[in-house]
């Protein structure tokens, strides 16, 4: 799982808006895996990886959010002390920024999904390919 499709959602900052829209997925069936919010310029945003990405989408645009999708460049990890720090010094080392980060847990595992938004997906894909086989 090098790439993955994440959808960023622009939602109104206002008590009770983010539990709308994580219920409406919810009610679908759709599982979040990795999850990441934040507040920025009066507006809420929220990134994250589903596991069913077509109902996500038709959930989102039924409920008229205002969301994108992205690839990002996505590894699963051992739970354990610097298997972040090794995923991203891995990413540096070859030159490639990483704008941002966040993680999840794999389910019926005890991985984490460690998710990176870079400016050379392809490459930090392949380099994270490369340590996930490492560490298998």
């Amino acid at each position: 799982m090098a790439k993955a499709k994440e959808f960023t959602v622009t939602i109104e900052d206002k008590p009770g808006a983010l539990g709308k829209c994580l219920r409406a997925l919810a009610e679908r069936g759709v599982n979040i895996l990795a999850f990441q919010s934040y507040v920025e310029e009066g507006e809420s945003l929220a990134r994250f990886l589903a596991d069913n990405t077509p109902a996500a989408k038709e959930v989102l645009g039924n409920l008229r959010m205002i969301f994108e999708e992205t690839e990002v460049a996505v590894i699963r990890l051992v739970n354990r002390p610097g298997e972040l720090g090794r995923a991203a010094s891995r990413i540096g080392e070859h030159q490639i920024n990483i704008d941002y980060t966040y993680i999840g847990i794999e389910p019926g595992s005890s991985r984490v999904l460690a998710v990176f938004g870079v400016d050379n997906l392809n490459k930090a894909a392949a380099l994270l390919d490369d340590l996930a086989a490492e560490s298998a």
